[in-house]
């Protein structure tokens, strides 16, 4: 079902730190997108939203199920709520028409996957999951390379994420995704996007895989001697790498006004950047939360053409790109996410592929491009009723969270799990 404006207009459900990024593509771009209404139960985020797209109160909204209610008011939706909320919005606005960018992970479990696969297949509505580095500059670039059979079969693959030691603190220590039960495992909250790039790159899936990983460092027993629960109370805190103080207290300094503080305080001030740290749970010492998922992980995959790859998500390093080397018969390709080389066997030269920036690779570097991608290839699909021009649609996607729930199962039974 294509649009049938020239602008494709959007209603945002979620008006956090990706929901707002990816509605600000749209105010970039007025000839192409326009937001009409959004769904946010923050009253202060809502109110910010809405005086940034120009909505009128009653297009601002506290509950996704009053939009819903309303009937198919725009085009597409933007479903950017905390991961354990995804199905419910998907199913309604799937069956009232709209077209849906669903972040990632698109659900968490496979039951749920499964069931918002049928529901947008049912509904004959495009479904886009937020798998974002698939639209990079890079991603091409590598992706060109694999294909035109430079480097010859594909044996092997080494991929890396590292995550950066204040990234663990932040999201998956002290931040919303620390625990299992209240989010999800730290693969699928993470590292789904990776699983998902090495499938879209070799262009196939992996057919068995095996993990190993574990909480090993935020622990209780690793708390140093002399700690407080909180950073602002502790005696060593100047000497801990994870202080909580330094950490956002320099990023204010500098005057960042983005992710990560804004997961922290809506106004950017000393006083509730004191408060939050105060009472909040982003002033916790990393020793004394109540975390769960791994701080590290390898996972091993063979594919169907008998290539390998191995993937590592640790905590342990300098936040950084993504790092990758792929292993063929006539050649090897190293790529970190901003460079990209081919080393030819025949040759025995090394050649640099040349590459664009267009922003770091994290959130707040918009993924390289990924996430300006994402939504350019999202909104002309729906423009053009063409399905085909995203590359994370809902089948490509349950085929990728297949395989994370996989490694996950592999990792707590200590098995060889089938994909």
């Amino acid at each position: 079902m294509s649009s049938v404006a020239s602008v494709v207009t959007l209603a945002v459900v979620g008006a956090g730190d990706r929901g707002t990024g990816h509605a600000r593509w749209a105010l970039d771009r007025p000839d192409r997108a326009e937001v009409v209404a959004v769904a946010e139960p923050r009253e202060i985020r809502r109110r910010r939203f809405a005086a940034a797209h120009g909505l009128e109160p009653d297009a601002a909204v506290d509950d996704w199920r009053v939009l819903a209610a309303r009937g198919r008011i725009a085009d597409a939706v933007l479903i950017c709520t905390m991961d354990r909320e995804h199905l419910e919005p998907v199913l309604e606005f799937a069956a009232l028409g709209y077209h849906i960018l669903l972040e990632k992970p698109m659900a968490l479990t496979e039951d749920e996957c499964r069931r918002i696969v049928d529901a947008v297949e049912k509904a004959g509505v495009i479904l886009a999951v937020g798998h974002v580095l698939r639209y990079t500059r890079y991603t091409r670039a590598v992706k060109e390379v694999v294909d035109s059979g430079r480097i010859g079969d594909v044996v092997n693959v080494q991929h890396l994420e590292p995550v950066g030691f204040w990234h663990q603190a932040h999201s998956f220590v002290r931040g919303n995704w620390g625990r299992t039960d209240r989010a999800t495992s730290m693969l699928m909250a993470k590292s789904c996007h990776d699983l998902d790039w090495l499938q879209y790159v070799l262009g196939q899936p992996p057919v068995r895989v095996s993990s190993f990983g574990r909480l090993s460092h935020f622990r209780p027993e690793n708390r140093p001697e002399g700690a407080a629960d909180r950073c602002l109370d502790c005696a060593v805190e100047n000497t801990c790498p994870y202080s909580a103080r330094r950490e956002y207290g320099d990023r204010l300094a500098r005057g960042e006004h983005h992710w990560p503080l804004s997961v922290l305080v809506d106004d950017f001030t000393p006083e509730a950047l004191e408060t939050a740290l105060r009472e909040g749970p982003y002033g916790r010492c990393v020793y004394a939360c109540d975390n769960d998922v791994v701080d590290h992980q390898v996972v091993s995959m063979e594919f169907a053409s008998g290539a390998t790859a191995s993937f590592t998500m640790t905590a342990f390093t300098e936040q950084a790109d993504r790092q990758t080397r792929i292993f063929g018969t006539r050649g090897e390709l190293r790529g970190d996410g901003e460079s990209l080389s081919v080393y030819d066997f025949l040759t025995r030269t090394e050649e640099a592929v040349e590459l664009t920036a267009v922003g770091a690779m994290d959130a707040a570097g918009g993924h390289g491009g990924g996430d300006a991608g994402l939504m350019d290839a999202f909104v002309a699909a729906v423009a053009t009723g063409n399905p085909h021009l995203v590359k994370s649609g809902p089948r490509e996607s349950l085929t990728s969270h297949l395989t994370v729930l996989a490694a996950e199962r592999a990792r707590r039974a200590g098995t060889v799990e089938d994909v």
